[in-house]
């Protein structure tokens, strides 16, 4: 796990304490595409289910979520698709 993928996990975990929590670095999907970078780490897919985003439309749990990385968006963190569960919801899903 890279740098950035590292700094991601452990702002999520501290803030959402995730019941689960998935980060991938797509980056390399990326070849040549706006934000790229060698050495990649600026493309992820980050699905995480937490009970602090019970009474939260999708927005806003994005929204949340952008908040705890933004000091990684600032330094040039190009792209999350985010996927954002309550238990409940993971559960259903299954």
């Amino acid at each position: 796990m890279g740098t950035v993928a590292m700094a991601i996990d452990s702002k999520l975990r501290e803030r959402f304490t995730p019941a689960r929590l998935s980060i991938e670095d797509e980056s390399s999907k990326h070849h040549g595409h706006a934000g790229w970078r060698e050495g990649g780490e600026t493309h992820f897919k980050v699905e995480i289910v937490s009970a602090a985003f019970e009474g939260h439309n999708r927005v806003a749990r994005q929204r949340l979520v952008y908040q705890a990385l933004k000091a990684e968006l600032d330094a040039g963190l190009h792209a999350l698709a985010l996927t954002t569960l309550t238990p409940a919801e993971d559960r259903a899903k299954a």
